[in-house]
C-alpha cells in the first residue's frame, strides 16, 4: 500500500519539521501532541518557515499553499489520531520508557501496514520494537534539525526490519528531498557516535583552555569545511540532548571517549542549554 497519510507524535523543534517536510512532499500530515497548545505552536512554526522559504524565493507561493493545505492537527485521542496512519513518526523526548509506551499504545491503533518510525538519535530501536508484536514494521527514521533544510535521513534498521520496510522507508525520504543513509541498529548509529566524539573533544578543548569556542568552530570551518563548528551544533541541538547522548553511549559502549565533560554537565545544570535558552556556548538573541 502506498503511503498517504504521516502521522507526526510529538510537536516540538523535530516534529514539527517532520510534519513540514511530509507536507511538502505531498503527504497529509497530522501532527500529534499530548499537549494541543504545542501543536497550535508547531503548525504556527511550519507556517512560518513556509513563508521565510517564500520571501527568500526558495518556496512558491502555490507550493506554500499546497502543503499548507495537506498540514493538520491531529485528533487528540492517539487511537482516533494512528487510525488511518500509513507512516508514523515518534518524535517525543529521549527516554526510552516513553518511546514503548507509545509503541506499544500504536500496536493497537495502527493499521497492520503502517510502518512505525523512531526519530530517536540514539536509542536502541530493537529496544523499541519490542513494545510491538510487528518488529518487522519498526524502523529509525533519524531526521536533522533543522528538518526542512538538512538533506540528511538516517535510516536505522533492526535485524527484524523486513527489506520491504527499509526499502518503503528509503522512498519516502527520498520524496522528501532527503539523501538517505542506511545503517544498523548499533549505538549511537553512524551521526551521533562521529558528530559526539567531535562535539566532546570541542568541549574539552574549551575547558583546558585550548581556544575559545568561536576560534574552535571557526578551525572546522574553514580547515575541514564543516557547515557548522561542533560548539554552535551543540548549542543548536541542545546541550542537555548532548549530555544524555554521551551518558547513554557512555554506558553501552563502555568507551571513555564518550563520558561528558564536567564543563558540559555545568553548562546543563546551569540552565544554559544553547539556542532553546539563550545561552550555550554562545549567546543567541
Amino acid at each position: 500500500m502506498s503511503t498517504q497519510n504521516v502521522l507526526v507524535i510529538g510537536a516540538g523543534t523535530m516534529g514539527h519539521g517532520i510534519a513540514h517536510v511530509a507536507a511538502a512532499a505531498g503527504f497529509d500530515a497530522y501532527l500529534y501532541d499530548v499537549a494541543s497548545d504545542l501543536v497550535e505552536t508547531g503548525l504556527a512554526k511550519v507556517k512560518a518557515n513556509l513563508q521565510k522559504g517564500v520571501d527568500r524565493g526558495k518556496v512558491t507561493e502555490e507550493a506554500r499553499d499546497a502543503a499548507l493545505a495537506r498540514l493538520h492537527a491531529a485528533p487528540g485521542d492517539l487511537k482516533e489520531a494512528a487510525s488511518n496512519a500509513d507512516l508514523v513518526v515518534e518524535a517525543v523526548p529521549e527516554r526510552i520508557e516513553l518511546k514503548r509506551q507509545i509503541f506499544g499504545d500504536l500496536e493497537a491503533a495502527a493499521p497492520a501496514h503502517a510502518i512505525l518510525a523512531s526519530n530517536t538519535s540514539s536509542l536502541p530501536v530493537t529496544a523499541i520494537a519490542e513494545a510491538t508484536s510487528r518488529p518487522d514494521k519498526v524502523i529509525g527514521m533519524h531526521f536533522f534539525n533543522p528538518v526542512h533544510l538538512m538533506k540528511l535521513l538516517e535510516i536505522v534498521k533492526t535485524e527484524q526490519t523486513s527489506d520491504e520496510t527499509v526499502a518503503a522507508t528509503r522512498a519516502i525520504g527520498e520524496k522528501m528531498g532527503k539523501t538517505c543513509v542506511v545503517v544498523k541498529d548499533s549505538p549511537g548509529f553512524a551521526t551521533s557516535r562521529l558528530g559526539l566524539v567531535l562535539g566532546l573533544e570541542a568541549i574539552r578543548m574549551v575547558e583546558e583552555g585550548v581556544a575559545s569556542a568561536q576560534d574552535i568552530d571557526t578551525a572546522l570551518e574553514l580547515g575541514y569545511r564543516h557547515p557548522m563548528g561542533p560548539l554552535k551544533l551543540t548549542d543548536l541541538v541542545g546541550l542537555d540532548v548532548r549530555l544524555g547522548i554521551a551518558e547513554h553511549l557512555a554506558k553501552e559502549l563502555d568507551d571513555r571517549r564518550f563520558d561528558p565533560p564536567q564543563l558540559l554537565r555545568d553548562l546543563v545544570a546551569d540552565g544554559k542549554l544553547g539556542k532553546k535558552s539563550g545561552q550555550g556556548f554562545y549567546t543567541w538573541e
